[in-house]
């Protein structure tokens, strides 16, 4: 039994990068086009949302979306979710439609198709330089001023398999972009997504089912300083951990 599981498990994630790099091949005149100019960015964007949907529904995931509060249209947030697969990227542009970034590691532009588009589009980061975590600061900074809203797991990473943490700690960088530009925080609690299709290639957890969503009511942050950063970072981690403990999804 074990031994069908590899082998489901094998062909189901060569399944993945099939459905992530497909449609990039067929819309590639499209999507460059797209990229040529910073103000086409909403373009898209829309583009990838229709790229994240094929991907979820392909892989047999069906997202269960509870809302507290629904964006407004035109306006910048900063979306923060937990991290713990690379579906987290498809569901986030599909729980929303406001034109955002995400700021990822720089190990996902080496993939390739995808890497070319990521690069192009993303705010890489090298979380061992300190360099480029300032640079990605002063590039979030721009998009926040263009009107886009920014992504950022704040954990920092993908925890191992082996780790049974629910949620790590948080880092800075979202909540310092967020009181800085006087921009609310929008948080998001992904439920399912480490069962539906763990980080690691080798992981028994993968398989077609339903990926329970959260969105939580946005915190804002007109009224805070630089000083309160911190306790902005652990409010934001309490309500997703509570989520994760107790799921109302």
């Amino acid at each position: 039994m074990i031994v069908l599981r590899h082998i489901f498990n094998f062909f189901y994630r060569i399944w993945f990068y099939v459905l992530v790099t497909v449609p990039i091949i067929v819309l590639f005149p499209v999507l460059l086009l797209s990229i040529l100019k910073e103000s086409w960015y909403p373009f898209f964007f829309k583009l990838a949302r229709l790229w994240a949907i094929l991907i979820l529904f392909g892989m047999g995931f069906y997202p269960k979306i509870r809302r507290e509060e629904r964006y407004e249209r035109g306006k910048s947030y900063v979306f923060v979710s937990n991290h713990t697969s690379m579906t987290d990227i498809m569901l986030m542009l599909y729980v929303t439609k406001n034109p955002f970034v995400f700021v990822g590691k720089m190990e996902l532009a080496k993939i390739p198709l995808f890497g070319f588009f990521y690069k192009r589009t993303c705010i890489l980061v090298d979380r061992n330089s300190p360099k480029s975590r300032k640079e990605v600061f002063e590039r979030a900074q721009q998009k926040l001023d263009q009107g886009l809203g920014v992504c950022i797991f704040p954990e920092g990473g993908v925890p191992d398999d082996s780790d049974n943490r629910l949620l790590d700690e948080f880092k800075d960088g979202a909540f310092r972009l967020a009181i800085e530009h006087h921009i609310a925080i929008a948080p998001m609690t992904f439920h399912d997504n480490r069962n539906r299709f763990s980080y690691r290639f080798t992981s028994l957890k993968a398989g077609p089912g339903r990926m329970r969503v959260k969105v939580h009511k946005t915190i804002p942050t007109g009224i805070l300083a630089m000083e309160d950063r911190r306790m902005l970072r652990e409010q934001t981690r309490a309500i997703i951990l509570k989520e994760l403990l107790h799921p109302t999804v």
